[in-house]
């Protein structure tokens, strides 16, 4: 399990013992693709490694109390073998959504760069310092009192600018978001795993717009040799296939699930590692791993182009940075007119959600 680290569950944390051996649990249950057994099998290498577990409570309490609570059960009565419970799935996207925010919540000033939007229909938790072009209805106003009083005191009171803040709010407008996910080989090639970061992304996103912003729509689909459409519930479970990278087949199928959205304001989030290498002619598969080869790269241009003309933005997030992958990625991002993130696994989710966040302020015009 290359790059992995575990030490902020050693116990003395915070929790008890089954809520700290859960969130590991969780943890291996994304990256076995919902194996029960293999998770159980790590965390308990992990636990004679680390000393999870106590003279009180041991692994077969863990795994009992996973069953009395609901989060793992027998697959059917002719299968003892266990699986995760819908609550688990539950539980697995909450916890993907709160680890995200998490790093966003410690990420420096300055990510909010777009703070333009249509009036927003209710107020959120989140607060912020005051813009320039901010409405007025939206001041925090006892923040706001608290910060002068802080900065200037009771004797010599004032109320300046840098004493304001202002309440985020949900936005009236309405996105249509397709996300795309690269399962071709190269997302567990040269020992590191580029799948596992990009399901949890897509489990915290899925938990983001199904819990705040419910009027939205999420399509999730995924890319080798083919595409194909995946449930949500799906997410814990993807694998990496033995496939090339036919990226024109989910520009394809993403184009046609927006389609359908009877919402103006669509855009397509693609997380890669790699360029393009597969198109379907007919019903056989025209391959080329070497380079970028030019039929396979004018076609997936093509539909960019496309993409453009219907108001549909690309948003690419490229997990490599490749020199010839990078050239590739900005023509296709000029042709589309979209955007592109050169990101590290750590840093996906970050980039992800700050993204849909400033596009969904977008008002269609």
């Amino acid at each position: 399990m290359i790059g992995w680290r575990f030490s902020e569950h050693i116990p003395g944390k915070e929790g008890s013992t089954f809520e700290q051996l859960l969130k590991i649990f969780q943890d291996l249950l994304v990256y076995t693709s919902g194996d029960v057994s293999e998770a159980l099998s790590w965390l308990t290498e992990l636990d004679k490694e680390y000393n999870l577990t106590t003279e009180d409570y041991g692994m077969a309490d863990f795994i009992q109390e996973l069953i009395d609570k609901g989060f793992i059960r027998q697959q059917d009565q002719n299968n003892p073998n266990f699986v995760p419970s819908a609550k688990m799935e539950i539980a697995l996207r909450q916890k993907a959504l709160e680890d995200t925010f998490g790093q966003i919540k410690k990420a420096r000033k300055g990510k909010h760069d777009t703070r333009h939007g249509g009036r927003g229909d209710e107020f959120t938790s989140d607060k912020r310092p005051y813009e320039f072009g901010d409405r007025i209805e939206n001041l925090a106003v006892s923040e706001s009192l608290r910060n002068a009083q802080i900065n200037h005191g009771i004797d010599k009171f004032a109320l300046t600018q840098d004493d304001l803040e202002v309440r985020e709010t949900y936005y009236q407008s309405q996105m249509s978001t397709v996300l795309m996910i690269d399962i071709s080989h190269s997302m567990i090639l040269y020992g590191e795993d580029r799948i596992t970061p990009a399901k949890k992304v897509a489990m915290a996103l899925a938990e983001l717009i199904t819990t705040r912003y419910p009027k939205d729509t999420l399509d999730i689909l995924v890319f080798g040799n083919d595409a194909w459409q995946i449930a949500i519930k799906d997410l814990p479970y993807l694998q990496v296939g033995p496939f090339h990278t036919n990226t024109v087949a989910g520009l394809e199928l993403a184009m046609d699930l927006l389609k359908k959205r009877r919402n103006p304001n669509k855009q397509i989030f693609m997380i890669t590692d790699g360029k393009p290498t597969c198109i379907k002619r007919g019903k056989k598969y025209y391959k080329n791993s070497f380079g970028l080869d030019k039929k396979i790269v004018n076609r997936t241009l093509n539909l960019a182009t496309r993409c453009r003309k219907m108001e549909i933005p690309i948003t690419t997030f490229m997990i490599a940075q490749d020199p010839y992958l990078v050239k590739f990625v900005d023509a296709f991002t000029k042709a589309n007119n979209g955007k592109a993130f050169y990101s590290s696994l750590q840093g996906l989710g970050e980039f992800i959600f700050m993204d849909y966040k400033e596009n969904r302020r977008k008002r269609h015009r």
